[in-house]
């Protein structure tokens, strides 16, 4: 099971799941669990391979990753709480492993909050993958991942969460970065689904406005998706919840505490 962290609230009934990227851990949340675990119960989460999931999870290292059993941990963690259901908060990637989690377990998920969300790659993203795909086995993943970082995150103002992201990435071993980057074969056809299909939950979209790579398709999502909202973040990149933490708690505490309308 994956490693796993939980604050009890000592009045609230309801939960916040934090999920992290690839290449992070649970500490990219560091920013916000003062504030949420004034309000709610929190879980924070090592995706595995991640953080200290990384030593816990030596029997399955061999098994294919897809992003079907990542999500199944997710939701081995929250059976494990006894938790029926929860309001989710990822960034990155996770806000993929989100989106098919409310996929697979509506019934588990209260509301998503999905920030630097992915839901669609460009042409940059797409070709930025095919060298990953050539030269993953070949160029140590540090570098192609500190690659990465720089394209996504590329202005003065995201040198923390490049910083950040780079320096838990070190952590991970060169095989784990492979078999999380595998998992691009399953990309483009679960977002195109994804895009397609209005799953009616509550979710809430936080993008910075510097984040050129993924913005431009949640406009678009957030157009078509009646369920959906969007907050843009002024002078923000990729990783919002680290570059402006205040903004990003106080708008994602508003509306998960009211009507789902910010």
């Amino acid at each position: 099971m994956l490693h796993y962290i939980t604050y009890h609230h000592k009045t609230a009934t309801e939960w916040v799941t934090f999920v992290h990227g690839a290449g992070g851990s649970s500490s990219i949340w560091f920013k916000q669990i003062r504030e949420f675990k004034k309000h709610y119960n929190v879980l924070l989460l090592d995706l595995r391979g991640h953080g200290n999931s990384k030593s816990s999870l030596k029997n399955v290292f061999n098994e294919k990753y897809t992003f079907d059993v990542i999500t199944n941990d997710i939701v081995e963690v929250i059976d494990q709480e006894g938790i029926e259901k929860s309001h989710f908060v990822g960034i990155s990637l996770g806000t993929i492993l989100i989106r098919n989690l409310a996929e697979n377990h509506p019934d588990r998920v209260e509301s998503m909050v999905m920030g630097g969300a992915i839901m669609k790659l460009n042409l940059r993203s797409q070709i930025l993958i095919k060298l990953g795909i050539i030269f993953k086995s070949i160029v140590p993943y540090l570098w192609l991942y500190k690659f990465f970082a720089f394209i996504i995150m590329p202005n003065k103002n995201h040198k923390e969460s490049r910083s950040l992201f780079v320096r838990e990435a070190k952590k991970l071993y060169q095989k784990e970065f492979i078999r999380w980057f595998k998992l691009t074969s399953e990309i483009n056809p679960l977002l195109r689904f994804f895009r397609s299909a209005d799953i009616n939950i509550p979710t809430l979209y936080v993008m910075g406005e510097e984040d050129y790579l993924f913005l431009p398709s949640i406009r678009k999502i957030v157009s078509l998706h009646k369920s959906s909202q969007l907050v843009v973040v002024e002078d923000c990149g990729h990783v919002v919840n680290v570059e402006r933490p205040v903004f990003f708690n106080e708008k994602v505490i508003a509306y998960l505490g009211g009507q789902k309308t910010i």
